[in-house]
């Protein structure tokens, strides 16, 4: 492994530890029970390493959500995907490997969050927006131009708008919840199974 690959590494490591800890903070005191300045400390860092990775605790607080390292997973999706998959089967995929019990948990309680402070909103959007980009991006790497890029951009965005509703008021019990805690729910896997149902049906 390369230095530049280790700084690339370190650097995620960083990010993630200071988003962890402001989404900690964020749980235990509410967004306006703590500063930037409880971040670094909780995380070991300084301030002028979190302003070198986020511009303020609403984007911190946010980016917990994410994983490092989606490039990677992706491409091995896409090696192990048969010629034959289509853009939706491949987007299938994508977001049952994607949509993890931690990332729809923490996404769940970001939601909640944000209905009493909206201030988190835009960056909650900005999550969105990046799980479309992957979607994007899948398909433009394996099919290279053999749909027309409107199509791809359609239907990413497709695909991810119909996973926003179980995140606030769907009831959809979530991978690792259990049967007694949502009784009445949807089980995860179902819920996907349906959504890929209805967009290959076309609705």
């Amino acid at each position: 492994m390369n230095k530049n690959s280790l700084r690339i590494i370190k650097r995620e490591a960083t990010a993630q530890a200071l988003a962890n800890a402001a989404f900690e903070l964020a749980l235990e005191r509410g967004l306006d029970g703590f500063v930037v300045e409880d971040v670094v400390q909780r995380a070991g860092y300084s301030r002028r390493t979190f302003a070198n990775h986020y511009s303020c605790k609403e984007e911190a607080v946010v980016m917990a959500v994410e994983t490092t390292h989606d490039d990677e997973e992706v491409r091995v999706l896409l090696d192990e995907l048969p010629d034959s998959a289509s853009p939706l089967e491949v987007l299938h995929h994508l977001m049952k490997m994607r949509l993890t019990a931690e990332y729809l948990r923490k996404l769940r309680v970001l939601v909640t969050l944000s209905k009493e402070y909206p201030t988190l909103e835009p960056y909650i959007l900005s999550v969105f927006h990046r799980l479309q980009r992957l979607a994007q991006q899948a398909l433009s790497d394996l099919f290279r131009g053999r749909y027309p890029e409107e199509y791809t951009h359609l239907l990413a965005g497709a695909v991810c708008g119909a996973f926003f509703p179980l995140l606030d008021s769907l009831e959809v019990r979530l991978p690792g919840q259990s049967l007694a805690e949502a009784p009445e729910a949807m089980a995860f896997d179902q819920y996907v199974d349906t959504v890929f149902r209805h967009l290959q049906n076309g609705f």
